[in-house]
C-alpha cells in the first residue's frame, strides 16, 4: 500500500512550549484518527517528514516511538511505518465492577478526564429511580493511552457524596472514590445494552465521524443497603471494545429494544449523510442477540 501524502500534514508550532516531537505525534495521531486508515496503510517515511516538518531524524523517530507503544503504528527498519490494526478491549457486562477496574485487572491503564461535576435537572426516568431531584451529574471521557474509549454520564444522589470533587475523580475509579470516602459499595443493578449512531456532540469526545454506531451500556445501581447509588449511560467506540457476557442456566434474559426516543441523558441524535447509521446499529444489535442466543445453546448442550 503506497504511504499516505506528508503534503497534507499541517506545520508544526515553534513558537509554544510543547516539544516538537510531541507536536509531530499529536499531528500524526490525528492524521491515522481522522482519515480512519485501515490496518496495513503506510505512513510517510522518516526522510519525507523530516522534510515537511523540517526536524531532525530524532525528532521524527521519537515521535513514531510515541504511537508504536501507543499501539497505533507498527515499525520495521527500513520501511515507513504502517498503521497497526486496533487492539481490541473487553468488558464483562453484567457486573457491578467498574470499567476502570475491570481494564485495571486486565493491565490496561485507563485514563479518565472529568468534564462537569455539577447539580443538574435530570430526566423524569432518573429521577423517578432515585426518588429525588436533588442529585449530582457527572460526565467523563475514559482514554486508553491518548485515544478515547467512552464518554460517561453518571447521576448521583447529592446527600449521599457530600464534598465530592471533580479532582477526586480524575484517572481514578468512581467505585473506588465512593467506597473509601463514603462507605458506598456498588451492588445489586439491572444494565442494558444499545447499538446507536454517534451524533455531533459524541462524535466530537469521542473522535468519531457523525453517524458511527457506537455500542451503549445504560444501568441502574444500588448500594449495598439496597438505596439507588447510580444511573450511569456510557457510549463506546464499538471498534475498540467487545462486551463480554457470562452464561449461566436459566439466568440469563435477552431483550434486544430500538428506541426512537434517545435514553435519558443522552444527547439529542444528529442527521448523519452516507449509510444509513440506524441499520449499522440494528446490525450490532442482530450481532449481540445472534452471539448471546449461540452461548446459551452451548451452554445447555
Amino acid at each position: 500500500m503506497a504511504p499516505a501524502n506528508a503534503e497534507d500534514l499541517p506545520a508544526l508550532d515553534r513558537s509554544g512550549e510543547v516539544p516538537l516531537h510531541a507536536q509531530v505525534a499529536a499531528l500524526l495521531r490525528g492524521y491515522i484518527r481522522s482519515r480512519k486508515l485501515g490496518a496495513g496503510a503506510l505512513l510517510p517515511s522518516e526522510a519525507t517528514l523530516c522534510d515537511h516538518f523540517g526536524v531532525a531524524r530524532s525528532v521524527v523517530r521519537q515521535a513514531l516511538s510515541a504511537l508504536a507503544a501507543e499501539g497505533l503504528i507498527q515499525r520495521e527498519a527500513g520501511r515507513p511505518a504502517m498503521v497497526a490494526a486496533p487492539r481490541e478491549h473487553r468488558r464483562l457486562v453484567q457486573r457491578s465492577t467498574g470499567l476502570y477496574e475491570q481494564f485495571a485487572q486486565s493491565g490496561v491503564t485507563l485514563k479518565t478526564r472529568v468534564l462537569d461535576l455539577a447539580p443538574a435537572e435530570p430526566p423524569k426516568a432518573v429521577a423517578e429511580f432515585f426518588g429525588s431531584s436533588d442529585l449530582l451529574l457527572l460526565e467523563r471521557v475514559r482514554h486508553v493511552a491518548d485515544a478515547p474509549l467512552a464518554y460517561v454520564r453518571t447521576w448521583l444522589p447529592a446527600t449521599a457524596v457530600p464534598g465530592l470533587r471533580a479532582d477526586e475523580l480524575t484517572n481514578a475509579s468512581l467505585h473506588g472514590v465512593l467506597t473509601r470516602r463514603f462507605g458506598l459499595h456498588p451492588g445489586a443493578g439491572r444494565n442494558q445494552i444499545r447499538a446507536v449512531a454517534a451524533d455531533a456532540a459524541l462524535a466530537g469526545l469521542l473522535q468519531v465521524a457523525a453517524g458511527t454506531p457506537l455500542l451503549m451500556l445504560e444501568g441502574q445501581g444500588m448500594d449495598q443497603h439496597g438505596r439507588p447509588l447510580e444511573w450511569f449511560s456510557t457510549w463506546h467506540r464499538a471498534e475498540q471494545l467487545v462486551f463480554d457476557v457470562d452464561v449461566s442456566v436459566g439466568h440469563e434474559n435477552v431483550q434486544p429494544r430500538l428506541r426512537d426516543a434517545p435514553a435519558a441523558g443522552a444527547p439529542a441524535a444528529a442527521p448523519a449523510t452516507g449509510p444509513d447509521p440506524l441499520a449499522r446499529a440494528q446490525a450490532l444489535v442482530a450481532e449481540l442477540s445472534a452471539e448471546l442466543a449461540r452461548l446459551r445453546a452451548g451452554d445447555r448442550g
